[in-house]
């Protein structure tokens, strides 16, 4: 790649030559995959496309759910598995995988991953994030930013910000506090800009405090640029943009996807009435044309992959990520003289992604019953057990009971459907379909030998936890997790994940709860720091399995944890791992900072490093952290910066946030005093005085549903004649993207729930050009009743 000095000198070169027309039009994308391109100029129109796990690279019809045929590609697995390998280092070779694959595909940026915060376990898009914590987050999304970009192609980190919930995602006006804000939503964004500079940010559709993310000054300009030293471009979610001159003035790049110049022409009236400054407008399109000069290999590479070393790939990323919940007796590994069933539609027609923007085609897919007739030489006992689509069915049932009487163990495989979980809507509870849960409750009285294996993206209830020997977490595997799955169970491979969110016991046990999805137009996060293990831990709140948790088929032990030396600005804390085991496994090792009698609201513990280790039987090895000021501060509310608090601190090393092996305690000094407002003692779920106190300002009043605006979404317009008559005119445009063969239950939900959840603006944003923003103008006029204005309008046009 070009240095940054060569970069520059071409970007001004070619600045100086555009017009002003040429500057708008690259602001906003030629189509919904690509850049504008100037042809007089020599500038190329490079394409971007999804690939959080795998690239989605459409041909033909083209649309942001993921309804269209893309090219096969290697559908590596999802980030809640990846994320729950804890393995740095294997996150960056998946990245490099990925790389390889877009270069042949002359794609220039892909668009992942997505790293927010696993606010809630309802998020329909849990899958695609990595954790409920964000120093793992920022941790895992650096190495994929860096194992992309090391081949010279983008990534696209997303959705920034506080975008934690499907519902309403367009419009809701998220309310969050400085220092929860601080604390849990923007480290992990903090951490990969300040570590991988990646190409990109994605904006989300969200607004933060009252102001939309594409036009968030705040957010684009004085914390991602000023604060943290982001040097590439901001581009919005697809058809996030709401006003693009204001989101000029706010730092907010690129426009995607392209929307026929609309826009292009309200940039240029902008700067020639002198409501823009045309010098804004130069620094967003130094920017671009940075990054279509960097994305010039991309286009020109052409580069090939192996299918097959990639499918491997797959297999071994899979199967690093499985977290194995639960092994009583140990019930795993199986033994090849031992008989098997396996039970569960989804061991032949496996869940291995989510559905939405990251779907890909995969190259093949290899599932748990492929997977065991290789490794049995035999087929192996198959039953359904339940439909795919999740449905009861008796007669099922029966045919798998039958099946579980004739062998030593039986292996159920359930998790949730496509229906359950999705991009575009939350998931409405936690529970698995009823079919899966009544399979295993049958299959388990006639065969205490249950081996359950989950296929989801997100927590579920077990209310057969106790009735079954051993549970398997393999998440949304990719592709190979069929294989992996087998490499597991027959011992293979050790397991060696470990969860990357809690499992709770009941919703109600999330802090939360009360406050997701939240109203229409506005979400509350009063629960503040209360998120994920935060919560749980600081509240000694039951869990049906904490964060961090995974077993092994070794045993490791912990010893000699001390402090190797420590300074001002850094201590450096080392630990002594040993495989007590028979077999060779790998050991996450997981350090804690805890405050010891502190005078400020804090969680109980957080996590600020942590450490993947592979040992033979036998071996040990010693482990050194280096934890400087950061890992000890917190976000004050008071001061608006970073600071530590004076006093004692334990050093926690362990092998889940409530399997804790050993401490170390230390003093920190500091000259910080603490202030009132960091000092405040709040509830669980802050009441609106205690909330409104950190943010410094009320709770902004309900919108009302009416008057309709353009940012009405077309379920709040469905209460109208006419809103009905749009949805389903745009609800047959979107059937379009279908071709020929009838979607699924499953897609026809989600496309369902993304239509209802679009505001009018994004029919413009998102039509390509089919319709104008005087068209919205004119539709919000009817819906509102002025029937003279619209006239008015309409006769004008006319005119």
């Amino acid at each position: 790649m070009k240095n940054r000095q060569s970069i520059q000198k071409e970007v001004n070169e070619l600045l100086t030559q555009l017009t002003l027309e040429e500057k708008a039009s690259l602001c906003s994308g030629k189509d919904f995959w690509h850049l504008q391109d100037i042809e007089r100029l020599g500038i190329p129109s490079v394409m971007v496309t999804d690939g959080p796990h795998g690239l989605r690279k459409q041909q033909g019809n083209t649309d942001h759910l993921g309804l269209s045929a893309s090219v096969k590609s290697t559908c590596f697995p999802t980030a809640v598995t990846l994320a729950s390998s804890w393995d740095v280092d294997l996150i960056a070779t998946v990245g490099e995988y990925l790389a390889t694959e877009a270069l042949k595909e002359d794609v220039s940026t892909l668009l992942g991953p997505g790293m927010n915060i696993k606010r809630h376990p309802l998020c329909g898009r849990n899958f695609e994030y990595f954790s409920e914590d964000p120093y793992l987050t920022g941790r895992l999304a650096t190495s994929f930013v860096n194992g992309v970009q090391k081949h010279n192609v983008g990534t696209s980190v997303k959705h920034y910000a506080v975008n934690n919930q499907e519902t309403n995602r367009m419009v809701i006006d998220t309310l969050v506090d400085e220092r929860t804000l601080r604390e849990i939503y923007l480290p992990g964004f903090e951490d990969v800009v300040k570590n991988a500079q990646p190409w990109t940010v994605m904006c989300a559709y969200n607004q933060v405090n009252g102001e939309f993310c594409s036009e968030h000054n705040r957010l684009l300009n004085d914390i991602l640029r000023e604060e943290w030293g982001f040097e590439g471009l901001v581009v919005t979610d697809w058809g996030a943009m709401n006003n693009r001159v204001e989101g000029i003035k706010a730092g907010l790049d690129l426009e995607m996807p392209g929307c026929a110049g609309l826009n292009d022409i309200r940039i240029v009236e902008a700067v020639k009435d002198g409501s823009l400054d045309e010098k804004a407008l130069d620094r967003v399109v130094e920017r671009i044309l940075a990054l279509i000069v960097k994305s010039k290999r991309a286009i020109t590479s052409h580069e090939q992959f192996d299918i097959d070393a990639h499918h491997q790939m797959a297999r071994k990323a899979a199967g690093e990520s499985m977290v194995l919940l639960k092994n009583d007796a140990k019930a795993l590994p199986l033994s090849s003289s031992e008989t098997v069933a396996v039970i569960g539609q989804f061991a032949k027609t496996p869940r291995y992604q989510g559905s939405g923007s990251s779907q890909v085609t995969p190259t093949k897919v290899y599932s748990l019953c492929d997977a065991l007739n290789e490794k049995l030489s035999a087929e192996v006992c198959f039953a359904a057990g339940y439909r795919e689509s999740g449905e009861l069915d008796a007669g099922l049932i029966s045919e798998a009971v039958e099946l579980a009487r004739s062998v030593d163990k039986a292996i159920v495989m359930v998790g949730l459907p496509n229906s359950y979980e999705a991009e575009a809507f939350d998931r409405i509870h936690m529970n698995l379909p009823e079919s899966h849960n009544a399979l295993i409750e049958a299959v388990n009285q006639v065969n205490p030998n249950v081996i359950v294996v989950l296929s989801n993206g997100s927590p579920v209830t077990m209310p057969w936890i106790d009735k079954v020997p051993a549970i398997l977490e393999s998440y949304l595997g990719g592709q190979a997790s069929g294989g992996a799955i087998c490499d597991i169970l027959y011992g293979d491979v050790c397991p060696s994940g470990k969860l990357a969110e809690t499992f709770p016991l009941t919703l109600e046990d999330c802090a939360s709860n009360a406050n997701f999805p939240g109203l229409p137009k506005q979400v509350v996060y009063k629960e503040g720091l209360n998120v994920g293990y935060r919560h749980f831990d600081s509240h000694c709140v039951r869990v049906l399995f904490p964060f961090g948790h995974g077993l092994s088929y070794t045993d490791f032990s912990y010893h000699n944890a001390t402090v190797v030396s420590q300074t001002d600005e850094q201590i450096v804390f080392s630990v002594e791992v040993t495989n007590s085991g028979s077999v060779a496994g790998k050991e996450v090792l997981q350090l804690y900072i805890e405050k010891l009698n502190s005078q400020i609201e804090r969680s109980k513990q957080e996590l600020k490093a942590f450490e993947k280790v592979d040992l033979q039987p036998g071996e040990s090895k010693t482990v050194e952290f280096t934890l400087d000021r950061r890992a000890f501060s917190f976000f004050s509310s008071a001061s608006k910066q970073w600071e530590v608090e004076a006093g004692e601190y334990h050093i926690h090393i362990g092998a889940s946030s409530r399997d804790i092996r050993d401490s170390v305690l230390v003093t920190l000094v500091s000259d910080y005093i603490v202030k009132p407002l960091d000092a405040s003692k709040r509830q669980t779920v802050m009441t609106d005085q205690q909330f409104e106190a950190l943010l410094g300002r009320t709770i902004p009043a309900l919108q009302t549903m009416t008057p309709f605006t353009e940012n009405s979404t077309l379920k709040d317009i469905q209460s109208t004649w006419i809103g009905r008559k749009v949805n389903q005119k745009v609800v047959e445009n979107m059937a379009g993207s279908f071709g020929p063969n009838k979607p699924s239950e499953a897609v026809l939900l989600m496309v369902e729930k993304a239509i209802q959840g679009m505001p009018l603006r994004s029919l413009v944003l998102l039509g390509g050009g089919k319709l104008k923003f005087e068209q919205i103008d004119f539709l919000v006029k009817l819906l509102n009743g002025h029937y003279i204005r619209a006239l008015g309008m309409f006769l004008k046009r006319k005119k």
